[in-house]
């Protein structure tokens, strides 16, 4: 059974910094795009970053500069470095797996970040 296990999230104050990890337990790690989706109480689901099988990075325009999302294939996992950290980040920070051409598209549980002014 494929799970993904964010960790890393927690209370911050403004200005500090968070590094998310999401440990996928699938086969053929590399294969799979991986990306972090944010979504704040009362609003849709968005993406904040993503890292191709490649390794190409994007990242929603509200968080350039400031996130930088990584990939340790030894490891089977994904990370989401996060500084500057704003009030607006403030939200469940959720992983996901998506191998392209196929079905397999996976989520993780979620893990809550908090940024204190």
């Amino acid at each position: 059974q494929v799970q993904l296990v964010e960790s890393g999230g927690g209370l911050v104050q403004a200005g500090g910094s968070l590094r998310l990890s999401c440990a996928a337990s699938v086969t053929s790690f590399s294969m799979y795009s991986m990306f972090w989706y944010l979504q704040a109480p009362g609003k849709q689901r968005e993406l904040v970053a993503a890292i191709s099988s490649g390794g190409t990075t994007n990242y929603a325009d509200s968080v350039k500069g400031r996130f930088t999302i990584s990939r340790d294939n030894a490891k089977n996992t994904v990370y989401l470095q996060m500084n500057s950290l704003k009030p607006e980040d403030t939200a469940v920070y959720y992983c996901n797996a998506n191998r392209a051409f196929t079905r397999r598209n996976f989520w993780g549980q979620g893990t809550q970040v908090t940024v204190s002014s």
